[in-house]
């Protein structure tokens, strides 16, 4: 009996610890919210610097290539340079992920994986090597792009001025969302995009905290690269009016061939990932990139790299079908295997060519069936661009907001939304897996970074939505790991003391104190039950 009233007043002395500490974290994130709003200024600015410099080098590395190619065409001395010029950089890009496997890959999972708790990256080390490695890879002619390794950047521009500043683990994690998001709105010239893509892609919730530092953050990252880059859109394109809707048709079916076209490449994506894990990392990495690289140059230099400038041609109806046909399948082949490879480098641009090519092709042959004398290319490939983005990515809206900024146009938001959610809806049905979601638990189960120490705590957030299991039930039946207390429940700005007989409503905010290894599978339960909608009541 004695034994069991000490085990009680143990467990009831470390509760109430726990409560304490809580509410003491709870207290000081609603004091500095304006704080936190400033501090996003900072990071907004840091990353706009950072990855202002590493979208210059790209676009510069970019145009070295293409004028390099064009002279080794005509010398054959410039060719053997080249030729050496290329093992070099294939070679150092893979010392490099060598050296830090974090750097590897898009950089965007790497970041979801900080946020899960899953991952502890060294963030100086990753900032350098990231910048490095993917510039290598992307020069050398990896069909790859820089918006992956901007977001990465960004985030470790945030996680590295919270080290600096010795923040809290919950406010690094705030911080890191700010600079991933300023780090999309510098490499595209999209803060808004950035915004929404770390609320709807990282978080998958609603949070004011996050919303305004990010939204601060990616302001003041575009800024500095408006000031670097001008004000000019992304992509060039001459859309001025919105879709007819005598053509909504096409929109539907170009959305369900984008769905269906995403699940493809993800499976694709993923059957290359695992074809080159079981390859020797020389093999992988060197001689398999280095014979596709020599083929692209004799055979069809302008899908080298990540393509962008195709974009363009493709939405000006320059190019035939033969020759649309031809670079879908030859882009398509050359990303997967340039990602398979491990190299550094992101996918978010290359996607975005191939729904670009793929709304090319798709009006060059509907539109003359139906009869059609006008194609409205250029509005298909804009459609094919947010339709394929919408189905591999699963983040619809951030689609939409991204290539509404990327071309400088908002009067095709009912085709673009259309074509998002039917090709949402698609690959939804199909139970394709998002792209970056399976990567990041591919990433985790691969072990390769150290993970967290058990001993960090960290807030996270949930909301019940309308609808979901836990709308008028105890908060009890929440079944969280342990090591995961329920520390407070906001209702219309009041807080609420929980307890397993709290019954929870729909708006509620839940605060919960948790250990930094467990966030994953925290998040998990709660997405289940507290945001998942379901019919039975």
């Amino acid at each position: 009996m004695v034994k069991r009233r000490r085990i009680k007043s143990a467990k009831e002395t470390l509760r109430k610890r726990q409560g304490k500490a809580a509410k003491e974290t709870i207290k000081r994130k609603e004091g500095f919210k304006y704080q936190l709003i400033l501090e996003g200024v900072c990071v907004g600015f840091l990353t706009g610097v950072i990855v202002s410099l590493y979208r210059y080098m790209f676009l510069k590395i970019e145009s070295m290539r293409e004028l390099f190619i064009d002279a080794a065409g005509q010398k054959i001395l410039v060719a053997v340079l080249g030729v050496g010029l290329l093992i070099f950089m294939l070679v150092v890009a893979a010392a490099v992920i060598k050296r830090e496997p974090m750097a590897g890959g898009s950089g965007i999972p790497q970041v979801e994986g900080e946020l899960k708790g899953k991952i502890n990256a060294n963030w100086i080390q990753v900032i350098i090597a990231k910048f490095a490695g993917s510039l290598l890879s992307i020069g050398s002619g990896l069909s790859l792009g820089s918006e992956g390794p901007s977001v990465q950047l960004g985030a470790m521009a945030g996680k590295g001025f919270s080290r600096i500043n010795n923040r809290l683990r919950t406010e690094e994690r705030l911080l890191l969302t700010c600079g991933a998001g300023a780090g999309l709105a510098t490499a595209f010239g999209a803060p808004l995009a950035g915004v929404v893509f770390t609320l709807e892609e990282m978080h998958k919730n609603f949070s004011q905290e996050i919303l305004l530092s990010t939204m601060a953050s990616a302001i003041t990252a575009d800024c500095v690269a408006s000031y670097i880059f001008g004000l000019r859109p992304v992509f060039n394109f001459a859309v001025s009016d919105g879709m007819p809707l005598s053509r909504i048709w096409m929109v539907i079916l170009l959305g369900i061939l984008m769905g269906l076209f995403g699940v493809f490449y993800n499976k694709t994506t993923f059957f290359v990932q695992d074809l080159f894990s079981g390859m020797n990392p020389v093999i992988s990495r060197l001689v398999i990139p280095f014979a596709m690289i020599m083929v692209l140059v004799f055979v069809m230099p302008e899908a080298l790299g990540s393509g962008a400038s195709l974009i363009e041609p493709a939405g000006s109806g320059t190019l035939g079908v033969k020759a649309l046909i031809l670079l879908l399948i030859v882009k398509y082949i050359s990303s997967a295997v340039s990602f398979g490879s491990g190299h550094a480098g992101g996918t978010f641009l290359p996607l975005l060519v191939l729904g670009a090519i793929s709304g090319g092709l798709f009006t060059e042959i509907i539109s003359p069936l139906a009869g059609y004398n006008d194609s409205y290319i250029e509005y298909f490939v804009i459609l094919g661009m947010a339709g394929y983005f919408s189905a591999i990515v699963r983040a619809p809206i951030t689609g939409i907001i991204l290539i509404s900024e990327m071309t400088g146009t908002f009067s095709n938001l009912l085709s673009l939304s259309m074509v998002s959610l039917v090709a949402y809806m698609v690959a939804d049905i199909l139970k394709g897996r998002p792209l970056y979601e399976e990567l990041t638990e591919r990433m985790i189960a691969g072990g390769k970074a150290k993970k967290p120490s058990r001993k960090n705590k960290i807030l996270i957030e949930s909301e019940v939505h309308y609808g979901s299991l836990m709308e008028g039930k105890p908060l009890s039946m929440i079944d969280l790991p342990m090591g995961c207390l329920v520390v407070s429940v906001q209702r219309d700005k009041h807080e609420i003391v929980p307890g397993g007989g709290t019954v929870l409503m729909a708006g509620d905010k839940l605060v919960l104190l948790c250990n930094e290894d467990l966030v994953m599978k925290a998040q998990r339960e709660l997405d289940e039950k507290c945001r998942t909608v379901v019919n039975a009541r």
